[in-house]
């Protein structure tokens, strides 16, 4: 069994480079993104089983990224990586098509395990209020 396919977004460079070396074990790193505008197109031409997107992209929304990529047909799934620990932008995620969200702070903790729960076809939300 091949393992899962995953593009990264995100507009930090070092961010990203922390990511794929936290997944590459465990994941198959198709692509990585640091141009929110370029997403959906990376979603069409690598067909990834999930991608973990920064709710925050400069210019862009990952929310609205997300929205696009969904009417666009993308059926795998989706995780945000995010700063932002609101609910509300934690329920405007999940409203846009993700499955997951996991908070930056929490990120070593909880990004596998996100990752594992989605692909499981469960939603996964860091813990709010606890730090690993």
């Amino acid at each position: 069994m091949s393992s899962p396919r995953v593009l990264l977004a995100d507009d930090n460079r070092d961010f990203l480079h922390h990511v794929v070396e936290m997944l590459e074990s465990n994941y198959q790193v198709i692509g990585t993104v640091v141009d929110g505008g370029s997403v959906c197109a990376e979603v069409s031409r690598l067909r990834p089983d999930l991608m973990v997107l920064d709710i925050s992209m400069g210019q862009h929304s990952g929310i609205e990224i997300a929205r696009q990529v969904r009417q666009q047909g993308y059926a795998g799934q989706i995780v945000f990586l995010s700063i932002h620990e609101d609910p509300d932008f934690i329920g405007a995620a999940i409203g846009a098509g993700g499955r997951g969200y996991v908070f930056k702070s929490r990120m070593n903790a909880d990004l596998g395990l996100a990752l594992r729960s989605v692909l499981s076809s469960q939603i996964f939300i860091s813990p709010q209020g606890h730090r690993p």
